[in-house]
């Protein structure tokens, strides 16, 4: 048996669960023993985004003694959308130099 931590965290909370699973167990099989998914409804079983110490990783990596293993929110913004919105607004705004350094904007 191997120690691992398995964490979901919202903007309001953080849940963290300290657990013992057999040797050789992937990311995806800590979060189904852990019991997480009953302490928050908010993640979907489906559809889960996992890391191990802050490094995306599949369902089926598998796990080593002292993992932290992470269960990721989606994004509810698009990073690349919203730096397109705050450039247009910067040049509307007589801004884009500062932003684009002089660059024009695609």
């Amino acid at each position: 048996m191997i120690k691992v931590e398995v964490v979901f965290a919202l903007p309001e909370k953080a849940t963290c669960l300290h657990i013992e699973v057999p040797e050789g167990s992937s990311a995806e099989q800590v979060v189904m023993q852990s019991g997480i998914l009953e302490k928050c409804p908010e993640i979907d079983p489906t559809n889960l985004s996992l890391g191990i110490w802050n490094r995306t990783c599949k369902g089926k990596q598998v796990v080593q003694e002292g993992d932290r293993i992470e269960i990721y929110r989606p994004l509810i913004a698009d990073p690349k959308d919203a730096r397109r919105r705050r450039a247009e607004k910067a040049k509307d705004e007589g801004r884009a130099n500062k932003i684009t350094g002089g660059r024009p904007l695609k």
